[in-house]
């Protein structure tokens, strides 16, 4: 069995998925981009400000979920440019503080041309 999670203080789907699920004990969280919840546009210009919006919809899911960073097991990041990977990480540890294990690649696009995407795996106890 599973569970669907929603928040409106995150952005809502922009296709047929869930913001979260829940499921054996742990939460997937769909990849966020640097969207605001209320309208549904792209937030910041640059890497470190576009990973601090994508890191806030995170916090507000795992809120919603009873959650936090702490909670964190796994993420997968998407960068549309490597040359950013430094700067990307700056921002990323402030939050990431338990250090979750972590995959991180270059892609050609992302959904509504940002920068940085970011989905979480975490885990309940």
């Amino acid at each position: 069995m599973s569970k669907a999670i929603f928040t409106e203080k995150a952005p809502a789907p922009v296709g047929p998925y869930s913001q979260a699920v829940e499921a054996g004990g742990f939460v997937f969280c769909s990849g966020q981009i640097p969207l605001d919840a209320e309208t549904g546009d792209t937030e910041g210009s640059d890497i470190c400000s576009q990973t601090e919006k994508v890191c806030e919809n995170i916090s507000n899911l795992l809120s919603a979920a009873g959650l936090s960073f702490e909670n964190v097991v796994k993420t997968v990041c998407y960068l549309s440019d490597m040359a950013d990977f430094q700067k990307f990480n700056e921002v990323y540890a402030g939050y990431f503080v338990s250090e979750p294990a972590r995959s991180c690649v270059a892609v050609r696009t992302l959904p509504k041309n940002v920068m940085v995407e970011i989905e979480v795996t975490a885990a309940r106890g």
